[in-house]
């Protein structure tokens, strides 16, 4: 039996990118692997976003999948599963520069301090549109800026 390299695949709103899915696709066409996608949880859904990763990997030709649903914090997720014995490199799947919050955690080079693995990070768009909105300005009144947020406040 040849060996079979285990891979962990860390993602969540980009866990059905078509940036991640070639390159999981890549790295099976490498070596025979298995891929465990670990899934953050945020929100109710975290489940059902699990399932339906895990059937667009299915879908896109890899095989071997599974799946877990983790902390919601990605590093004490990451850590709660990784185990050196079971896993010999990790993908991590973010969103680009600006509106990622786990590369303002830098996630891919923690995980690789972590674990002492090969970390490799994709870059993806999610296939949901995620819409972003900033909070309206807020008048500037320097050091009255308490008295007047107390006399502008609104009522229930």
């Amino acid at each position: 039996m040849a060996w079979e390299f285990h891979v962990l695949v860390v993602a969540n709103v980009t866990a059905t990118s078509d940036e991640l899915l070639n390159a999981l696709r890549e790295r099976a066409n490498r070596g025979v692997c298995r891929f465990t996608l670990l899934m953050p949880r945020e929100g109710d859904g975290a489940e059902a976003r699990l399932a339906e990763a895990l059937e667009a990997m299915r879908a896109a030709g890899l095989e071997n999948v599974s799946g877990r649903v983790g902390d919601p914090d990605p590093i004490v997720a990451t850590m709660e599963l990784w185990d050196p014995m079971e896993f010999d490199e990790i993908v991590v799947s973010t969103l680009p520069t600006g509106s990622s919050r786990w590369l303002g955690l830098d996630l891919p080079h923690r995980l690789e301090k972590l674990t002492s693995v090969t970390v490799r990070h994709v870059v993806s768009r999610p296939r949901v549109e995620i819409q972003w909105e900033r909070p309206p300005e807020q008048e500037k009144y320097g050091v009255l800026s308490p008295l007047a947020a107390a006399l502008t406040r609104r009522q229930p």
